[in-house]
């Protein structure tokens, strides 16, 4: 799946460049030159990642990345600094803002897809394009394809991303205003109850193979994938 990656550069050559190298590697890319920008743009709609420069006109990428991490809404945002600052201590205090990784300018654009990837994988791993097998069910990001034992799923777009999400988040339960912001955004409106529509999709569409089980109520709280 194609994860949103918003850069967070005040430098035109440089926001070009990783923007550039970040669209080559398929992701879909959004820009903000400051801080006051971006914070607009992710009141819009959050992004999977935030590449975030620490030197902005205004407010800076360190203080940027506090409000951030201090937002409940923004909090799991992964964020990857970016800044010509090479020293320890420099680098220590990014990572205590809550940013998940630090490169050095100049760095190389294979270098940043790998720090990128890395991220996604660990903080938002459905966000990658990674295949995903558990207990005979096989999802494939990339050619959109659902398998049960070797039999071909027929699955809907949402059906689709909400199994993805399970799988790559399993054995944890989310209630349903949790998976309406997983799947749908949290700056969409859409009543709780669609959920459940969805959940009754999924199962039906994984019935033929018996995978149906593997999509858990859990009562009073919500959903969980689990193989067991």
């Amino acid at each position: 799946m194609d994860a949103t990656i918003l850069i967070v550069e005040d430098e035109p050559a440089i926001q070009e460049l990783v923007a550039c190298n970040l669209e080559l590697a398929g992701y879909r890319v959004d820009r903000a030159e400051s801080a006051e920008q971006a914070l607009g743009l992710v009141r819009e709609s959050l992004p999977d990642l935030i590449v975030l420069d620490w030197m902005l006109p205004g407010m800076n990428g360190v203080e940027l990345a506090r409000r951030l991490r201090a937002d409940k809404r923004t909090q799991d945002i992964p964020i990857i600094m970016l800044t010509a600052r090479a020293d320890e201590q420099d680098k220590l205090t990014g990572l205590d803002t809550g940013a998940d990784d630090y490169i050095t300018k100049p760095f190389s654009p294979r270098e940043l897809n790998a720090r990128v990837k890395a991220v996604l994988r660990r903080r938002a791993p459905q966000a990658v394009d990674d295949v995903i097998e558990e207990a005979g069910l096989l999802l494939d990001p990339t050619s959109h394809r659902v398998t049960g034992n070797g039999t071909p799923l027929a699955l809907g777009p949402t059906e689709f991303r909400l199994l993805h999400f399970f799988m790559t988040h399993a054995e944890r339960v989310y209630t349903r205003v949790q998976l309406l912001d997983q799947i749908w955004g949290d700056h969409v409106f859409v009543e709780e109850r669609t959920v459940d529509v969805h959940i009754r999709r999924l199962r039906r569409g994984l019935e033929p193979t018996g995978h149906d089980r593997l999509i858990q109520t859990v009562r009073s709280s919500g959903y969980r994938f689990s193989v067991h």
